[in-house]
């Protein structure tokens, strides 16, 4: 066979292999390459997303509350400094019959009555603690000559003493210093008073006034608390012979809003960090990252 005939066989030869070649690796290829896109574009994360929402809330939602509370503060600084003065002021002298409506406007304020003590409608508060001691308060009805009877808050009695509260009773007509008060607010937690056996946990002026006599009796639902202003030596005497200390004559609201205040506002602080941080983030990566295999 000459040279040339030969070269130009397998020349064609290997064109036709070659040839059918390529097309099989072009038919592999493009069975691979059908199922994966040429681009791979990340798909975009929603911006809006329960997450974000919240934290977006939050910190507008805290920080109202913030201010809320800080309007609560100066409320009740206000209503503190406004009591004090009233506390402050001369003592008043009770009219024969007392107009209940208006008695709301005058707590706090110091009062100056005289009248014989009823000992037989004596109630007792419990439980009740001073300075480390426990026991009650001594609520006894004061009769006035001149008017209605009200209920006065003698003052504390440790427990040893409770059962000889009014075993030597203060005969004749005395004459008592106070403040005016009303109802004290009840929690859940407070057991239910019990009238019948004279134990009252929580002071309901209306249904101590029944208990002692009512309207028909001339009972008035009005609830004074004695004031002592002895000194530390004369209370301790009074105590260790279990008769009845009064009050100091301050204002015991208590007022915890600054630190509300500074809790609603340290959270608004916090979460509006967070919420910048997490839109930080968002920026960083606003899409999925592609997925690796093998």
């Amino acid at each position: 066979m000459p040279f040339r005939t030969a070269f130009y066989s397998g020349f064609s030869t290997s064109r036709r292999f070659l040839h059918s070649s390529a097309r099989r690796t072009s038919w592999l290829f493009r069975s691979v390459d059908s199922t994966v896109p040429t681009i791979y574009k990340a798909r975009r994360e929603p911006w809006i997303k329960p997450t974000m929402v919240l934290l977006g809330i939050m910190p507008i939602f805290t920080f109202a509350l913030g201010t809320w509370q800080l309007k609560r503060l100066k409320w009740k600084i206000n209503l503190i400094d406004e009591l004090e003065q009233k506390l402050q002021a001369q003592p008043l002298s009770l009219p024969p019959f007392i107009n209940l409506a208006v008695i709301p406007e005058f707590v706090f304020r110091r009062v100056l009555i005289k009248g014989t003590w009823d000992h037989a409608h004596t109630m007792l508060l419990l439980p009740r603690v001073r300075e480390g001691v426990h026991g009650v308060h001594v609520v006894t009805p004061l009769i006035r000559q001149d008017g209605s009877t009200v209920l006065v808050d003698r003052g504390f009695v440790s427990r040893e003493f409770i059962s000889s509260v009014d075993s030597n009773p203060e005969e004749g007509e005395v004459e008592v210093l106070g403040m005016l008060r009303t109802s004290q607010p009840r929690n859940r937690f407070t057991p239910d008073n019990e009238p019948d056996q004279g134990k009252w946990y929580w002071t309901d002026v209306e249904k101590m006034a029944e208990s002692a006599g009512g309207e028909r009796a001339g009972v008035q639902p009005v609830f004074i608390e004695q004031i002592f202003e002895g000194h530390a030596g004369e209370a301790g005497t009074r105590l260790s012979k279990g008769l009845p200390v009064g009050r100091v004559p301050t204002v015991d609201l208590r007022n915890s809003h600054l630190s509300y205040v500074i809790t609603w506002y340290a959270l608004s602080g916090l979460t509006t960090f967070m919420f910048f941080r997490v839109l930080a983030n968002k920026k960083k990566s606003p899409g999925r990252r592609l997925p690796r295999f093998g």
